[in-house]
């Protein structure tokens, strides 16, 4: 059964290139949230330099200065950062106080993560790239603060409850990674209106590179999707809450897509994470 009637939303905003920055924060803002998410460097070198380090200093102060002391940003690094680097850096964050840091290391180091724990005062989140209770149970027990398992490749609702309640026992919050369609978000919120440890949900309403197949599009009735004062009221109707536009699915499959993940390199010519 549900414990909440409601779930706190974020957006994201961009980061990777610190120009637009303050209009992206608004923009989310505009349509009622009170959170975001951004990207705090693009691809950093293994120990960072003086100019990057202070670049994410200065992105993360910009949306602080857009955002105020009463709504949040959580920064991710997407796994661009070594150990070393990012106990370099979360420290320096910590005036600028983050609601989490997402991914400071790349999941193969998640073994590592509870080094950063111990080094800084900002809850550190992991997970969108782990896959079962076996591998959150790692983080879980190095000290992390925020589990992101994403139900589209972690098992569905069944096996991310599972994860929740093993989370739980860690007093560790949960925060779906969902920057994906209508009927990921639709089972991200059933599970996050019965699992006591929610802590916020990602979604991707209006984010730029749905351009041509907005979330919105593929559901028939937006309204239970709709934010209010920076939530998602509690979705009553049957199954997952949502109505599919059978229709727009069809026509997207037919349309297919092009994306594919950004390949970035160091200056050395070597691979970078995206």
């Amino acid at each position: 059964g549900y414990v909440r009637d409601r779930i706190r939303m974020y957006g994201w905003v961009g980061g990777d290139d610190p120009s637009g920055i303050a209009d992206a924060i608004q923009a989310q803002l505009d349509v009622g949230l009170t959170a975001v998410k951004m990207n705090a460097a693009g691809a950093t070198g293994r120990l960072g330099t003086v100019a990057e380090i202070d670049g994410v200093l200065e992105r993360v102060a910009a949306a602080r200065g857009v955002l105020g002391p009463d709504r949040d940003v959580a920064v991710d690094f997407h796994g661009r950062f070594t150990l070393a680097n990012a106990r370099r850096i979360a420290p320096l964050l910590e005036p600028l106080r983050p609601l989490f840091l997402e991914e400071p290391v790349v999941p193969e180091n998640s073994h590592l993560i509870g080094q950063l724990a111990q080094a800084t005062s900002i809850p550190i989140a992991t997970g969108e790239r782990l896959y079962s209770r076996q591998d959150f149970l790692p983080v879980l027990q190095a000290g992390v603060a925020v589990a992101q398992p994403d139900l589209s490749h972690a098992g569905g609702i069944s096996e991310v409850r599972r994860i929740a309640a093993m989370a739980e026992v860690y007093d560790v919050q949960l925060a779906p990674h969902c920057p994906l369609g209508p009927i990921a978000l639709a089972a991200c919120l059933q599970v996050g209106f019965a699992t006591p440890n929610f802590l916020i949900q990602e979604q991707s309403i209006g984010i730029h590179y749905n351009r041509g197949a907005e979330v919105l599009d593929y559901v028939i009735d937006t309204a239970p999707l709709q934010f209010v004062n920076g939530n998602i009221e509690r979705l009553s109707g049957p199954g997952l809450g949502i109505d599919v536009d059978e229709s727009a699915v069809r026509a997207a499959d037919v349309r297919g897509h092009s994306w594919r993940t950004p390949s970035w390199r160091h200056s050395d010519g070597s691979l970078a994470e995206w």
